[in-house]
């Protein structure tokens, strides 16, 4: 069944489905504690909390929390919900898993704060906005075996997200590639994408890709 999606929230796509994906492969005990960051529609937070594990939700997005929380319910399974930027609303606490789908796609209108759905990926010209951000915050998060799953664009600089990481002393790597055709959101700034040459006059498609990085005991 497909989440239900409040206007204004983003809905489940690709890069959800593959996060998803690099998610069933990970044992998750009962009782683990998983903190999914910018929730969304929850369809990941969902995801965990079927395997048994105890599951803290967070989105900037009034919406999008009231979604979480409707598909928690109709789902049937726990989920803590909390409102705020990133991290915030769960600081002092620790996690065995640290999952996201953050905003990652480069935007022509820079540093200035995207608005409606747009905050769902839109992240500054080179795309890293939040990515610097959860790779600098999420590892003070990780106990001891953590692990952080994370998927975002190749337009974004995956080399970048692992050198991050592994300085932070994560062990981390590209588990996970796929190839998708444009939406709509990469379409209507092809011209610009390619006029900064990140994309080539070659590339027909994006790149998603996931990102594992544990914390070692």
């Amino acid at each position: 069944m497909l989440p239900l999606v409040l206007p204004g929230v983003y809905c489940p796509q690709e890069d959800t489905a593959l996060l998803t994906g690099a998610l069933s492969e990970e044992p998750i005990p009962p009782g683990a504690e998983v903190l999914d960051v910018g929730t969304g529609s929850g369809a990941l937070a969902i995801e965990a909390a079927r395997r048994g594990a105890r599951v803290t939700a967070v989105d900037v997005s009034r919406r999008a929390v009231c979604t979480a929380r409707l598909n928690a319910r109709v789902a049937g399974v726990p989920i803590r919900v909390r409102r705020g930027n990133l991290f915030a609303p769960v600081l002092g606490r620790s996690f065995d898993f640290i999952l996201t789908n953050p905003p990652y796609v480069p935007s022509p209108t820079g540093l200035r704060p995207p608005r409606g759905r747009a905050r769902a990926w839109d992240a500054g010209h080179d795309g890293r906005v939040v990515l610097d951000r959860i790779c600098q915050e999420a590892p003070t998060l990780l106990r001891p075996g953590g692990v952080l799953l994370m998927v975002h664009s190749g337009l974004s600089d995956p080399a970048r997200t692992l050198d991050h990481l592994r300085t932070a002393g994560l062990k981390a790597s590209v588990i996970r590639r796929s190839q998708i055709s444009f939406g709509p959101v990469l379409r209507g700034r092809e011209k610009w994408l390619r006029g900064r040459g990140l994309l080539s006059p070659a590339d027909k498609q994006e790149e998603l890709v996931v990102v594992r990085a544990e914390l070692p005991v």
